[in-house]
């Protein structure tokens, strides 16, 4: 596979330009046609020699739309191909506010978590930050036009999740280079406060993570309540205990002024009974967080069973009486296979949806 211009910040993309015997301001405008999503072929204010030579050694288009498929809800669900052929996935939510986009950091992971379709083929290899930002960067192109139709410079997706397949953390060197060049303001400039990160607890990456200076919105996957109930659905919690976990995010929240988030799958005779409920108000209460909680989408090659609406409801509503902020997760794209790693699993398995 060759590089990937869209590694590169502003910066760098213009020292390149000037290396290749170009003037400094084809760096703007090769760098200007890349963050509007398009194919270095596609950048008609660059000479025909110059992509040639830039082909050369640089793919076209790392990261193209295969499949794209729509919810009843609104909501896109999109199966990347990357230029070596392979395949991530990631889904647009669309709220009043503005468009949420969730991406991938890698081509599967190696985590194991027992509630993920992501996982179900392991790691395959880790995603560049310039792959990364591409899946932002064609969606981007894909909604150019505002609700008026007319044509528009202004990016589609406002907001970022990195919750798609892999475990950011684990890629963690890609992941941090990725948050500088999409939060950059000579790019596509989205606020670090409008970028969620989640990860399932590599402690000591969370503590590097909080002295890079981006602060973004912490999200930890917990989905239990004590460190035994953890390890049978999470082979992470082995290594990392919950209350290393809380010691990690209390750090993040002292170095950055942001509360920090747990997501909180709710499993069906595994995690969401009353008593579940209170352990979570002991382990949180006073702390500045916030709990998602989230009605597990069931994956086939799995056991694991969601609860209830009324169970999820009740749940919600015990937390919140012992004052815990609390949301119930808007179930949104369940008939496009909404949850990470599903509809790759089921392309690879052949299983078109």
């Amino acid at each position: 596979m060759k590089k990937i211009l869209q590694d590169l910040s502003l910066a760098e993309i213009e020292t390149l330009v000037v290396e290749k015997g170009e003037k400094k301001f084809r760096g703007k405008q090769l760098f200007e046609g890349l963050t509007q999503g398009k194919a270095i072929t596609e950048i008609t204010s660059l000479s025909k020699d110059f992509k040639a030579k830039l082909l050369e050694e640089y793919e076209d288009r790392p990261v193209t739309i295969k499949e794209t498929f729509y919810s009843s809800d609104g909501t896109e669900k999109y199966l990347f191909e990357l230029a070596d052929g392979n395949l991530v996935e990631g889904v647009l939510m669309k709220y009043k506010y503005g468009y949420t986009q969730c991406i991938s950091t890698q081509v599967g992971c190696r985590m194991g978590c027992k509630f993920c379709a992501s996982t179900l083929n392991g790691l395959i290899r880790n995603m560049t930050a310039g792959e990364i930002l591409s899946q932002i960067l064609v969606v981007n192109a894909l909604h150019k036009k505002d609700i008026e139709g007319q044509v528009t410079n202004a990016r589609a997706v406002t907001n970022v999740v990195m919750m798609g397949s892999g475990e950011p953390l684990d890629n963690y060197d890609e992941t941090v280079r990725f948050l500088r060049l999409v939060t950059a303001a000579e790019g596509i400039c989205i606020s670090a406060r409008n970028i969620s990160l989640s990860t399932c607890g590599i402690v000591p990456k969370m503590y590097k993570f909080a002295e890079e200076g981006i602060p973004l919105n912490m999200t930890v996957s917990l989905h239990a309540t004590d460190d035994c109930m953890r390890e049978r659905t999470m082979p992470i919690a082995k290594a990392y205990k919950i209350g290393e976990i809380l010691k990690a995010c209390e750090y993040y929240f002292q170095k950055t002024g942001r509360r920090y988030y747990f997501e909180y799958t709710l499993i069906e005779g595994e995690n969401c009974d009353e008593e579940h409920a209170e352990a979570l108000i002991r382990l949180l209460k006073g702390k500045p967080c916030h709990v998602n909680l989230i009605r597990l989408n069931e994956v086939k090659e799995r056991s694991l069973k969601a609860t209830g609406d009324k169970e999820a409801y009740r749940f919600l509503g015990r937390l919140e009486k012992g004052g815990i902020s609390a949301t119930l997760r808007r179930q949104i794209g369940a008939d496009i296979g909404g949850a990470c790693g599903q509809l790759r699993a089921s392309y690879l398995q052949g299983e078109k949806q």
